[in-house]
């Protein structure tokens, strides 16, 4: 998973300027990185441009995903990132520094702020911090948590089979079970048996 830019820009009625900007372009070959940053420049805008007020999307463009978010001041926020990081987290991200911007940044000066001069500086660290989803995110963090649990539970039940023991021998020792379960048990397995393929 790869977040390469966080953007903030505004949509005139003319033409997109790009607030303020942050990228990590380090994945790219030095003498890439201009052209890189001048063509993620570029769909950007055309993505915010294209992107009605109130309204979010994502767009796939070759190896990218563009997540935007275009307010009704129009403010409009894009993260850049592979295809492998999670939009929920993308959109709760832009959430966040769009509201950020819109504190330290007066609005009426949105219109008239040159290409990348805004004096925000928190979109850095975001673009550090959110490298790692998981890391960054609540969610995520649980979700990693659940899913590492399902996999110890998962190994744990393998690993008491690979000893030798079988459930039917556990069954047949259990004091917890009474005689009409371990009937049943014994019946459904003979009836199932038939069915088990090899």
């Amino acid at each position: 998973m790869k977040l390469f830019s966080i953007m903030v820009l505004y949509k005139g009625a003319t033409k997109v300027t790009i607030l303020k900007s942050a990228s990590d372009l380090s994945s790219f070959g030095y003498f890439q990185r201009s052209s890189v940053q001048e063509f993620m420049n570029f769909t950007s805008k055309i993505v915010v441009e294209r992107t009605q007020q109130k309204l979010r999307s994502s767009v796939k463009e070759k190896d990218y995903i563009f997540h935007v978010m275009c307010r009704e001041s129009n403010l409009a926020g894009v993260i850049i990132s592979d295809s492998d990081y999670p939009p929920r987290v993308s959109f709760t991200l832009l959430n966040k520094v769009l509201e950020e911007f819109s504190n330290a940044v007066s609005p009426s000066t949105w219109p008239t702020l040159s290409e990348n001069s805004a004096g925000y500086q928190g979109l850095e660290p975001y673009l550090v911090k959110y490298q790692n989803p998981s890391e960054s995110d609540p969610m995520m963090r649980i979700q990693k948590d659940l899913d590492e649990t399902k996999f110890i539970m998962h190994d744990t039940i393998e690993s008491m089979l690979n000893r030798g023991e079988k459930l039917d021998d556990l069954v047949a020792k259990s004091d917890d079970l009474s005689a009409q379960s371990k009937t049943f048990y014994k019946t459904a397995r003979k009836t199932n048996s038939c069915c088990v393929l090899q």
